[in-house]
């Protein structure tokens, strides 16, 4: 047997074996590229309706939904047997918009009559920063304009053009330059609508400012930024890959505050645990993509028949299960339960809620406690003092307080 090989199969038997005698934390922290330098590093074994539990046995109650992602719970029944009826058909055929593919039509048919006259046009992406891009260009290609305008504290996502008009500069500075022409301006602020001009192909926003501490929008300040859209003719784009698909207690956010976008994007909760988004227009707006040039904006994956089955099958949970309805009520019973001298305030909409404290270190304190007694809360990535709490809408009332009395607990 030639040495060569006889020395590659030596190599191969003590990785395996290094490998075996080696944790998952430690591959974990060796092989999978990590996004800080202390990571929560919880080891799931199952996760299952609104409970995690981890290879220990120890159950978690997940109190932000994988960041408003598991808005059906985790391993729905009806969207995991979606899913595997659709593996049994097929996955991956063709770039996206070649082939008619039924998951694709059926979902965008139920949600184009679930949304306003021109919201019917549908582009399905990988993720809620794809849906950002491709609004971006959208917008920059349909008014032959180059502006874009959002605002302070806003998040939109980490890729390069998502992170131009991110609203947080400490997370921006490191990677610049970035998308010239764009601007910032101030959430509920009246005033700085005069900044969107006849330059300006988009502003996008949040109808409520998710990492900025779950910020509502105060008055009319949506009607107002609609109206001056309209006047200079630039497009509005809502961001709604954190609130949609019934977090706030309407299926879109927008709908509280009456007010249409033009463009909305959408992901995170579609798709029951599955990664999915989509930037949503009119067929006008969207036909610009189609031509000079063609293929104007393209993806791989996006649109994926499994993702689109399990989105399909999380859209008909939330509204045959009447979960969206119940939001409102499960709201008040946080706002009643969740009273402390050391709660400054709550911020937020139906079930995307923001506990705001002294400090980040005094926030940080109670969030490790929560964890530690078997609740799973979480901070905000422009307000660290603020803890969030985004669970499954599937979440009971029983559930409710006794996460709250875990939470009041370790407050202290």
């Amino acid at each position: 047997m030639p040495q060569l090989f006889l020395n590659m199969c030596f190599v191969m038997f003590n990785k395996i074996y290094l490998c075996h005698m080696m944790s998952q934390r430690q591959l974990f922290l060796n092989h999978v590229a990590q996004t800080s330098e202390m990571p929560m590093g919880l080891e799931i074994a199952e996760a299952k309706g609104i409970y995690l539990t981890d290879v220990f046995g120890k159950r978690y109650m997940d109190l932000i939904s994988g960041i408003s992602v598991s808005n059906v719970g985790h391993g729905h029944p009806k969207v995991v047997a979606a899913i595997k009826e659709q593996v049994d058909k097929y996955m991956h055929l063709m770039v996206y918009g070649e082939y008619i593919q039924s998951p694709q039509v059926v979902l965008a048919t139920l949600l184009s009559t679930l949304l306003p006259n021109n919201l019917s046009s549908i582009y399905f992406t990988n993720s809620g920063s794809e849906a950002i891009e491709g609004a971006m260009k959208l917008s920059k290609r349909y008014t032959g304009r180059t502006e874009i305008i959002s605002f302070v504290n806003a998040y939109h996502g980490s890729t390069q053009g998502s992170l131009s008009i991110m609203g947080n500069e400490e997370f921006k500075n490191a990677f610049r330059p970035l998308l010239p022409d764009t601007r910032l301006i101030r959430f509920n602020v009246e005033e700085d609508l005069v900044y969107i001009t006849e330059r300006t192909a988009c502003v996008v926003v949040e109808p409520v400012q998710g990492e900025a501490g779950a910020i509502v929008p105060e008055k009319d300040f949506l009607k107002l930024l609609r109206k001056r859209c309209d006047e200079v003719g630039a497009l509005l784009v809502a961001d709604e890959i954190q609130t949609g698909f019934g977090r706030t207690g309407k299926l879109f956010a927008f709908e509280h505050y009456d007010f249409v976008p033009d463009v909305l994007c959408i992901a995170k909760g579609m798709g029951g645990g599955m990664p999915i988004g989509a930037f949503v227009s009119s067929p006008e707006i969207m036909n610009s993509l189609t031509h000079n040039p063609i293929l104007g904006h393209i993806t791989t994956f996006g649109g994926h028949p499994v993702c689109c089955a399990a989105s399909v099958a999380t859209l008909r949970v939330l509204l045959e299960e009447n979960l969206i309805e119940q939001v409102e009520e499960k709201e008040k019973l946080f706002r009643s339960l969740l009273i402390h001298e050391r709660i400054k305030r709550m911020n937020g909409k139906g079930l995307l809620l923001g506990l705001e404290f002294e400090s980040f270190e005094e926030n940080k304190r109670i969030i490790d406690k929560c964890i530690a007694n078997g609740v799973i809360v979480d901070w905000f990535l422009f307000n660290a003092q603020s803890m969030r709490i985004a669970p499954p809408l599937t979440i009971t009332e029983e559930e409710i307080r006794l996460a709250c009395e875990v939470i009041l607990k370790s407050i202290g």
